[in-house]
């Protein structure tokens, strides 16, 4: 505490110096954490990924159908709990750019195999009484402003026509990066209107397996009972579902570790600099220190604070900025579907801002540790 008045009589001494060092430090860990929050965004899918779901898909291509009778022979497979499916339908509200994801699903079994997603009681037993009923999570009724009770367009791509439905329900999640841009309607319902040729097909499988059961020997079994079929099958967890996403999007992990590696040299060269001119530009006061009684070590910790001082104030105003920032929600309307600093992004900008001080201070410190009196005080 003894040495607070000289820590920040140094630092306002040169004012504009250490508003610049702090402004580069804010900059940087902006930067970090807003990248930290675009990975998450990208890896969500992966993050949240039910451990005991399996996703069951065409095996030619995603974008091909299976037949739905396939339902009772996955559900008959052993070590399978429960099965539902879902129909990506590709609809427009209003606009092309008003993206959203919308899926035609099971309503009897959907959200029992979703429970981190939570609709209540009463506006899911409206959704089961209408044909037409629909669930919309919070993030696109809040983007859209849809309620309870609204009727929503949407311009049919896939399945051609114009296509309404009644808003039963908003669902929330139970974890904060949950996905909570899906809009959920009937599957009966795209079948009453489906083209001949979609009719009876589910676009994918969802399935969840027994406690105790292994997911690799489930997904085989699944497989295999549709080998050599015309609509043969590939299994795989939900995890490795979402990953395969990610891959197609390109190495984001090398992208981090090469931008997070830039931030922290160049971070490292201004605080390095600042500390480095600021202890020649005291030499003499810290020979004078040094006189009046003040040690090799309380001279290293002090030019150790200063550094650390100057690391903590602009990291923590960069995460702070970078916070409020993803709290505002999706910036790009739709293209990222969680938009959330989680706390681990935050430790690691801390983390940052605390190496780049200690190291850039350390040399500095060590300088004026060695600083011999004599020599000190013969240079003024």
């Amino acid at each position: 505490m003894q040495f607070l008045p000289l820590l920040f009589a140094n630092l306002l001494r040169r004012k504009v110096r250490t508003t610049l060092t702090v402004g580069s430090f804010a900059v940087a860990l902006f930067l970090f954490c807003l990248l930290v929050t675009i990975r998450a965004a990208f890896t969500q899918g992966v993050d949240v990924a039910g451990a005991d779901r399996l996703l069951v898909i065409n095996k030619v291509s995603l974008i091909q159908p299976l037949p739905i009778a396939y339902r009772d022979r996955i559900q008959r497979q052993p070590g399978v709990k429960e099965v539902t499916y879902a129909n990506w339908f590709g609809g427009v509200y209003q606009d092309e750019k008003n993206f959203f994801a919308q899926f035609a699903v099971d309503h009897e079994t959907y959200r029992t195999l979703y429970p981190e997603f939570l609709v209540p009681d009463d506006q899911w037993a409206a959704f089961l009484a209408d044909k037409q009923g629909a669930i919309v999570g919070k993030a696109t009724a809040d983007r859209f402003g849809f309620k309870v009770g609204d009727r929503v367009p949407l311009k049919g791509a896939s399945y051609q026509g114009d296509w309404e439905f009644n808003v039963r329900g908003i669902y929330t999640g139970r974890r904060p990066n949950d996905d909570l841009t899906q809009f959920w309607f009937r599957y009966d319902y795209l079948m009453e209107r489906a083209p001949p040729w979609a009719k009876n097909f589910a676009g994918w499988y969802t399935v969840r397996i027994a406690p105790g059961a292994d997911s690799v020997q489930v997904a085989r079994a699944v497989d295999q009972a549709f080998a050599n079929s015309a609509w043969e099958t590939r299994t795989q967890s939900e995890a490795a579902f979402m990953a395969s996403f990610v891959e197609q999007m390109g190495n984001i992990e090398f992208l981090m570790g090469a931008i997070g590696t830039v931030v922290f040299f160049t971070l490292l060269l201004v605080t390095g600099n600042t500390m480095a001119i600021a202890v020649r530009e005291r030499t003499g006061e810290l020979a004078v220190l040094k006189t009046v009684g003040f040690g090799d070590r309380a001279v290293l910790v002090l030019v150790m604070a200063e550094s650390l001082l100057l690391a903590f104030l602009g990291g923590a105003l960069g995460i702070g900025l970078a916070k409020a920032f993803t709290l505002r929600g999706d910036p790009t309307n739709g293209m990222l579907v969680t938009f959330y600093l989680p706390p681990s992004g935050i430790a690691a900008g801390a983390a940052l801002a605390l190496a780049v001080g200690l190291i850039a201070g350390l040399l500095p410190a060590v300088t004026a540790m060695r600083l011999q009196v004599v020599e000190a005080l013969r240079r003024l």
